[in-house]
């Protein structure tokens, strides 16, 4: 009976978990299909991009803040707040009534969302055994895939019936429901240290940093790319010297000697950085060459992530019998083909066959992330794996904003040169695909770790005081 109860507890915290996974892929996405419409009423032009930059930059900088206080004062408490604080960002988008008011919401709402991603692994790791881990960790990979196919479609739909306020306010009850679950149905039983020391120079620097960086990437003009990242990279320097001499360092240096965390977060940099960065101009390449719709050139992008989800699903559930190498190889010699057929396409190619091409590139790229995001919890102690698994989302983060700036350079400068758009358009893929190719050996180096190393499999207690099931 006890143990029935337990069950149902854990997977009440899992369904909580996964609400809030939803909330924070779906915003990603939802928001850029109604911002016309938002931009036609409150006006503001000339500040469209910084409703996403500033959200960007308040989740990108707080993931690992987060990761290290979960490992401090424990991954519920720390999720719980980034929830709130999402939720109080979602109820004031709804309310603003200008673009610098939505624009100040919205970075209090993405310094909530830069717990949500994060520390949702970090509790997976906390409610069950190594042996379902993977399971999971692939299964919350698929939600963010769906997510990414539903969230233009549902924010057209909000926008066309209801005041656009609504795709923020319909944050608001499955929020709550999940805070109220988590906070709940989740007594975290761990001891963590009353008196924990904070390394609070090492988090002014490295948040510095990466605003500075990633302010680089976005801000117009070459002057202010230049001082921007310039700045950015001395911080980050300084931000490395203070976590050698701090004694409690936000980002312990040493973890990245760790194959799966060091060569890891290499995959997850240059992996995120060829994908987001190559089919940003999948839309683009499908309206302006072959001439179809907004919503036409939306629908071309299901394939991938239909096929995305199912490879997430099922390489989690093969996490239990192979390695994290055995996974990650096969999974980047498929993304490398779609990549590469990718590369071909010009005026002359077929709908068929550019879904085709995003299948195979879906069904290469499903299984990496969770792989990676499994490894990288599993390689460290308890007490490390808040700080891992956020800077493996940070990584995953930065490569991709860095993607997307990169690649935008490339076809402006091929296009300069005289060639179509179609044809700069090959320059993207190719690129991509030389940083799959780096990925792919820097996968070799993560040896034969795997899932069911780190802890015994008849361990059924986690570390948070809940059965393990």
């Amino acid at each position: 009976m006890e143990m029935e109860k337990e069950k149902r507890r854990v997977g009440l915290v899992t369904g909580g978990v996964l609400m809030g996974l939803v909330l924070s892929s779906l915003d990603q996405t939802i928001v850029s299909t109604a911002m016309p419409t938002i931009t036609k009423e409150l006006g503001g032009l000339s500040f469209y991009s910084w409703v996403f930059a500033i959200y960007m930059l308040a989740s990108t900088t707080s993931m690992p803040i987060y990761g290290k206080m979960a490992d401090l004062f424990g991954p519920r408490k720390m999720y719980l707040i980034g929830l709130l604080l999402f939720l109080v960002g979602s109820l004031l988008c709804g309310m603003a009534n200008s673009m610098t008011g939505l624009i100040a919401a919205r970075g209090v709402q993405g310094l909530g969302a830069g717990a949500l991603m994060p520390v949702a692994f970090i509790i997976v790791g906390e409610l069950y055994p190594p042996e379902k881990r993977g399971k999971f960790q692939g299964l919350f990979g698929a939600v963010f895939a769906m997510t990414s196919i539903l969230g233009p479609s549902l924010g057209g739909i909000l926008v066309e019936h209801l005041p656009w306020g609504w795709i923020f306010f319909i944050n608001l009850p499955v929020g709550i429901a999940a805070f109220l679950i988590i906070a709940l149905a989740w007594s975290d039983q761990r001891h963590y240290d009353k008196k924990p020391v904070i390394d609070w120079y090492g988090a002014i620097s490295l948040s510095a940093a990466i605003i500075l960086i990633l302010l680089s990437l976005v801000m117009e003009g070459r002057e202010y790319k230049i001082g921007l990242g310039g700045a950015g990279i001395l911080l980050l320097g300084m931000f490395i010297w203070i976590e050698t001499k701090a004694k409690e360092p936000l980002l312990p240096l040493s973890l990245f000697r760790i194959p799966a965390i060091g060569y890891g977060n290499l995959v997850g940099f240059l992996v995120s950085a060829a994908l987001f960065g190559a089919i940003a101009y999948i839309p683009l390449f499908v309206q302006g060459v072959r001439g179809a719709t907004p919503s036409e050139a939306g629908y071309l992008l299901v394939p991938l992530m239909l096929s995305a989800a199912i490879s997430s699903t099922i390489g989690g559930r093969w996490m239990a019998k192979a390695t994290f190498r055995a996974i990650l190889i096969p999974s980047l010699i498929i993304m490398a083909t779609g990549f590469y057929l990718l590369s071909t396409i010009d005026v002359g190619t077929t709908n068929t066959q550019l879904v085709i091409y995003m299948i195979v590139t879906g069904l290469g790229m499903g299984a990496i992330y969770p792989a990676l995001g499994t490894a990288a919890h599993s390689a460290v102690k308890p007490q490390d794996r808040g700080v891992a698994m956020s800077t493996s989302q940070l990584f995953r983060s930065i490569g991709g904003t860095i993607g997307i700036s990169v690649f935008g350079s490339i076809v402006e400068g091929r296009m300069r040169a005289g060639l179509l758009f179609s044809e700069a358009l090959h320059g993207v893929f190719i690129t991509g695909l030389i940083l799959i190719g780096i990925s792919l050996i820097a996968s070799v180096r993560l040896g034969n770790t795997r899932l069911l190393d780190k802890e015994p499999r008849h361990s059924h207690t986690s570390n948070s005081g809940v059965p393990k099931q």
